[in-house]
């Protein structure tokens, strides 16, 4: 009989979405991609993925799991994903502080984005990442190129929309003549955020308008005078009045902290099972923190079920969608070379090894407790045999128990 060994939160939204998806699907509208997600996290470490059998490296001892939907939308399967993408980047780390910061769009754009989210969500990218590389490239901050990640996030605390992108940057920058640039200020600071807040604005309205004139934007039934030039122009100017919202936290000192931090934004999905305290009577009860209050203090929020189900839905991304985006010395087919590179510029070959997001071959024994149990056999939900011993290992399959 398959047992799931790992330990879970009373609640899930695969409980969810079991129990009130069908009177969801019934009465609301859903993209192809929203019914998939919902299907996947439904059967998640289910009979219907089939299960695999893990055997411990040491004592051989073993025990079946049903297997993982895999799904990046799904709070079960994140873990193994965050701890290989992690491991992907120790060697890239630089032995330099590291800044975190985050571009948040107004709330006013909030309508529009339900209509258009792959256009909106590729331009927020773009225009802050080339905000950033704007004022690496500054002689008067740093006057070079820089090195960064991009991690979309579309969500707040509640699961209300917040579009924002968190970005990890190294701090320093790659000049032309092939020096290492520190930031100025003693570090204290990367780039002035006022100054950030208002070219990342300029940056992106620019953007907005010229999908305007091509008549990319998709407008919905109550914007629908905004088609007419006059009308689009003035929702413009009350846009350019919001608070454009970016903020830099104090630079991360040594590696270790670096990798821990990063795993942290990489993965996330909409809400965790943790955060889930009760579903009962067609109401959904779960913690939020509630950053008004200085991001400190623990709440709780009760929303109906279907409400609930809205709202996670909402943060499905479109098909093939990159959430996670490599930028300027870092970006993808640079990365190991330019880091290895500017690490001889700084004479170190320092790298995260040590680590341990690096144990990532499956989880301790709970027999031997000294070996890791790695997966053996694979089988469908047919109960077909998918692969087997060495050919799991050379696959790079694991299978997450977070």
């Amino acid at each position: 009989m398959i047992s799931t060994t790992a330990e879970h939160a009373t609640y899930e939204v695969a409980d969810i979405f079991r129990c009130h998806g069908e009177e969801y699907r019934s009465r609301h509208g859903m993209t192809k991609k929203q019914h998939e997600v919902m299907y996947a996290i439904e059967h998640c470490r289910t009979s219907h993925y089939g299960y695999h059998v893990n055997q411990c490296d040491v004592c051989g001892h073993s025990d079946d799991d049903y297997n993982s939907c895999r799904d990046r939308h799904c709070p079960k399967c994140q873990g193994i994903n965050r701890r290989k993408w992690v491991e992907a980047r120790l060697e890239d780390i630089l032995p330099v502080s590291y800044y975190h910061a985050v571009f948040t769009l107004p709330h006013f754009l909030n309508a529009l984005i339900s209509y258009n989210r792959r256009l909106i969500y590729d331009l927020l990218f773009s225009s802050a990442a080339d905000t950033l590389l704007t004022f690496g490239r500054d002689p008067k901050w740093l006057g070079g190129e820089i090195g960064f990640y991009g991690i979309l996030h579309s969500w707040g605390q509640t699961l209300w929309q917040h579009l924002h992108v968190h970005f990890i940057v190294p701090g320093g920058a790659l000049t032309d003549d092939d020096r290492w640039s520190t930031p100025k200020y003693a570090g204290k600071f990367l780039f002035p955020v006022h100054a950030l807040s208002k070219v990342f604005r300029g940056k992106f309205i620019e953007g907005l308008k010229s999908a305007y004139a091509d008549r990319r934007i998709i407008f919905p039934d109550d914007m629908a005078h905004f088609q007419h030039e006059y009308h689009f122009e003035r929702w413009i100017d009350k846009l350019v009045a919001r608070n454009w919202v970016v903020y830099c936290k104090s630079p991360l000192a040594d590696a270790a902290q670096v990798v821990r931090y990063i795993g942290r934004y990489t993965h996330r999905v909409a809400i965790s099972n943790q955060r889930i305290i009760e579903v009962k009577n067609n109401q959904v009860l779960f913690h939020y923190r509630d950053y008004k209050a200085g991001g400190m203090a623990w709440k709780k929020m009760n929303l109906t079920a279907q409400e609930f189900i809205r709202r996670f839905l909402f943060h499905v991304l479109p098909k093939g969608f990159h959430k996670i985006r490599h930028y300027g010395f870092l970006a993808n087919g640079r990365c190991k070379t330019m880091a290895s590179h500017i690490k001889g510029l700084l004479n170190s070959d320092a790298t995260g090894d040590n680590f341990q997001e690096r144990q990532i071959k499956g989880v301790k024994c709970p027999r031997c407790e000294k070996g890791r149990m790695i997966p053996v056999i694979i089988r469908d939900g047919w109960g077909r045999l998918i692969a087997t011993g060495s050919a799991l290992l050379s696959r790079g399959f694991a299978f997450d128990t977070s």
